[in-house]
């Protein structure tokens, strides 16, 4: 079995060299497979399977493909790994497109765990109390607090509290742009307290409240 595994390895750096340099460890009781040190495939027993993400996973099932199971401490482990039958392997259009999601997947993953998510109080300007805030209103990180924008990210905190004032608006700019609010652009500052003045009522703010 160890040299039907090692043919099918032999193949698959041939198959697989258009995604970088192959690579090859030992790996749940076989063979993993890594394009520029990014593990996306196996091969256990002559077999090959394809990593799978949260992207193709569903396409992999189906397709028909099965998971690869690995027994751990003597019990059935079911992996996120889909095996390539002999029909998918003889198809090099359809298998170079799924090892390529795989590869891709996995390097998203890969880069996740090495930077993950910013929490929106480390942004500039904004507070663990005002993070609460805006988890209150359905923003959960930074990339949905650019998403949505300062303005729009004001008004809805202002449906929690109507005593914010134009201060919590530009420190929602300046964590966006990573600026600290006191040395937002001149421009961006400008143009946030003109549209302040202009759609939020003065008479509705009675303090600049910091947060």
């Amino acid at each position: 079995m160890k040299k039907v595994s090692e043919n099918k390895i032999m193949q698959a750096r041939c198959r697989f060299d258009f995604l970088g340099q192959i690579t090859v460890r030992s790996q749940f009781g076989g063979y993993g497979l890594l394009a520029n040190n990014i593990m996306f495939a196996v091969v256990s027993e002559g077999e090959l399977y394809l990593r799978a993400n949260d992207l193709v996973e569903n396409l992999f099932r189906t397709r028909g493909m099965v998971n690869l199971v690995y027994a751990k401490r003597g019990l059935p482990v079911s992996l996120r790994y889909y095996w390539v039958d002999s029909a998918l392997w003889e198809d090099d259009l359809a298998l170079r497109h799924f090892a390529k999601q795989s590869y891709q997947g996995a390097k998203t993953e890969v880069l996740s765990k090495k930077n993950p998510p910013v929490r929106l109080k480390d942004l500039p300007n904004l507070s663990a109390s005002l993070e609460r805030l805006l988890w209150k209103v359905g923003i959960q990180s930074a990339a949905e607090l650019k998403l949505e924008g300062a303005k729009r990210c004001y008004l809805k905190l202002r449906t929690l509290r109507r005593t914010l004032g134009v201060n919590v608006l530009l420190a929602l700019a300046g964590a966006i742009s990573g600026h600290h609010c006191a040395v937002l652009p001149l421009m961006l500052r400008s143009e946030l307290i003109e549209w302040f003045e202009m759609h939020i009522q003065p008479a509705d703010v009675a303090q600049y409240e910091i947060i």
